[in-house]
């Protein structure tokens, strides 16, 4: 007589405990990695351990940051002047002195490129490197969406560390009082790769992470009692071929029961423990202590950190009006954070294993309007990466005399994305099933070569 099946219900699972483990929705990211059974790639290339994806919501304008045109008409020529860097040859703007003089640890892409003119959309593209089905408008995030970079990193990464894979810094991104923007979430994945997201600021006195210690009713022999009764019900199943995926969730489960005894997990968002003067150092702005937390993050060996400056924080990047007010007002605390950031991670000798992008979701136009601002323009744009076997030092690609269109080295957003997965060891040209059952290529994009 065959033995009965066994299957683990979802309160089960909540009994356990792993539910509580940061906050996340454990019972649907076991769900996810039933529906996700492909096992992950051994490592083989690739030199960084994490990667940090700072996201500038709004656009940032390429003349007015890292590709000064001095020699242009006044319409279009920016306030700020250019100034020399620790680089020979290579020039950003005035309002950067702190990252002048830590040129020679970042690169400067001087010709992405896309056509979506529209931020949401625009968002999507820049967050999961594939072009959103329906460029220029706002659609909401779909269960059919491409998922996030942090949630591939997730699915096929080779983490098995008690970390999370991927943590977002900052506020939920919404265009407007619209619902939030597509790119943000596990997409086609399934909802147990929604990201673990730390919304509140840094730099508040009551900053504190919930979710990442034992709730009161649980003590520790509590908690590695049902671990272990977890395990006696998986020897003594009997589990039928159907159900061998539960089997598979082992490690899953183990990694829960890592996250909530792990000291190391838990004292990466200890921010008090960092010296008042290294807090200093990043500057006490809401980006300039998330940025700092990141660094820890990054010591943790998290494997995907996104930090989003949006919303929440004072001011926007999308300067339709009165640019030259509002840059002054965020440029010295981005500079400041930013060059710190890049320091601080050489000097401990992290930069090199981790990949550092610095990006929004397109530019802005090269003419200045009416208003003193200057509009969308995904046509030409700069972006900044760092470490993870990125030489520093350096300018991939050009625009042309306006900074209106590349002239040499044209990159497009899913080309970004192959350099960021090849780096993190996963196969950018490697596949993930969608909710029809449909091989879907994680990158569309090349590797840009000339960069690694």
């Amino acid at each position: 007589m065959s033995r009965p099946r066994f299957t683990l219900s979802r309160r089960r699972v909540l009994e356990v405990g792993a539910a509580t483990a940061f906050g996340l929705n454990w019972p649907n990211l076991l769900r996810a990695r039933e529906e996700q059974t492909a096992k992950p790639p051994r490592r083989q290339f690739g030199r960084a351990q994490s990667c940090v994806v700072i996201f500038l919501w709004g656009g940032l304008g390429q003349q007015d940051l890292w590709d000064p045109k001095p020699l242009v008409p006044a319409e279009i020529r920016s306030e700020f002047a250019p100034i020399a860097t620790n680089v020979p040859g290579i020039e950003i703007t005035e309002p950067l002195p702190q990252l002048a003089r830590q040129t020679d640890k970042f690169t400067i892409i001087r010709s992405m490129t896309h056509r979506d003119f529209e931020h949401g959309t625009a968002a999507y593209t820049a967050l999961t490197g594939q072009p959103h089905p329906q460029p220029g408008t706002n659609t909401p995030a779909s269960p059919d969406d491409f998922p996030r970079y942090g949630a591939v990193v997730s699915a096929v990464g080779t983490n098995r560390r008690p970390v999370p894979d991927a943590v977002v810094l900052g506020p939920v991104l919404h265009q407007g009082n619209r619902p939030p923007v597509a790119g943000q979430n596990g997409g086609f994945l399934g909802a147990g790769y929604d990201l673990f997201r730390i919304a509140d600021d840094p730099n508040a006195e009551n900053f504190r992470v919930d979710g990442i210690a034992l709730p009161e009713a649980m003590n520790a022999e509590r908690f590695r009692g049902r671990f272990g009764l977890l395990s006696q019900f998986e020897a003594n199943a009997g589990l039928g071929e159907a159900d061998l995926r539960i089997q598979g969730m082992s490690d899953l489960y183990q990694r829960a029961r890592g996250l909530l005894g792990s000291a190391e997990t838990q004292q990466a968002f200890e921010l008090d423990a960092e010296p008042a003067q290294r807090r200093e150092r990043y500057g006490r702005t809401r980006f300039g202590q998330t940025l700092l937390l990141a660094r820890r993050l990054v010591e943790a060996r998290v494997p995907l950190i996104q930090v989003n400056w949006s919303r929440q924080n004072a001011d926007q990047w999308d300067t339709h009006k009165k640019s030259y007010p509002t840059l002054r007002k965020l440029l010295p605390s981005f500079d400041q954070a930013l060059a710190a950031f890049l320091e601080d991670l050489h000097e401990r000798g992290l930069l090199e294993s981790t990949l550092v992008v610095c990006l929004g979701e397109f530019g802005r136009t090269p003419k200045v309007n009416p208003d003193g601002g200057r509009d969308h323009w995904p046509d030409c744009y700069s972006v900044v990466i760092a470490g993870g076997g990125i030489a520093g030092g350096r300018v991939y690609g050009a625009s042309n005399k306006d900074a209106s269109y590349p002239s040499s080295q044209h990159v497009a957003p899913w080309d970004l994305a192959a350099m960021l997965y090849h780096q993190l060891g996963i196969d950018p040209h490697g596949h993930l099933t969608n909710r029809q059952g449909q091989p879907l290529m994680i990158s569309r994009g090349q590797s840009i070569a000339g960069l690694i």
